[in-house]
């Protein structure tokens, strides 16, 4: 079975390399950037407007191979990858949500950005509160680091 994907646009911010990037945008609301929607997909973006955040999925184009196994943020502790939102992955997709500011024409501007500038962006999914946030959830080896996590930043751990 062959899968493939082709961008449909860019993320674009001012993180250019890997170090000093928020590790989740939520803990970094003031970050900003935009997205480029290729011309192409334009007609898709009909009535985003509407919404205050985006999921965005993109490719982790500077990760290399992966690690079934590896340390993430937060911890210098191993866990399997399924476990962490690194970028070392079978299949290097990643997403973040960040919150809609505006649209101009094929051009997304938004904050709570943790994304490198330059990324691949493969799709585009509105945030629904009524869908997405759940009740009763539990956060696993994340519970305690999580009190720590406000303004926490990417170190060189995923630079090799």
């Amino acid at each position: 079975m062959k899968i493939s994907y082709k961008p449909i646009g860019v993320i674009h911010s001012d993180y250019e390399q890997r170090v000093g990037v928020p590790i989740q945008g939520a803990l970094l609301p003031d970050s900003r950037g935009w997205v480029e929607v290729f011309p192409k997909y334009q007609d898709g973006l009909k009535d985003i407007e509407g919404f205050s955040h985006i999921i965005l999925l993109f490719h982790f184009h500077l990760a290399s191979g992966y690690r079934l196994l590896d340390k993430p943020y937060l911890e210098d502790k191993k866990h399997g990858i399924f476990s962490i939102r690194g970028p070392r992955r079978p299949n290097p997709i990643g997403f973040s949500i960040v919150r809609l500011e505006k649209r101009v024409d094929n051009v997304l501007h938004i904050s709570e950005v943790d994304v490198i500038d330059g990324t691949p962006l493969l799709d585009i999914k509105p945030y629904v509160s009524k869908f997405d946030v759940r009740s009763n959830v539990k956060d696993g080896w994340l519970t305690e680091r999580l009190k720590h996590a406000a303004g926490y930043k990417s170190d060189n751990r995923y630079s090799d």
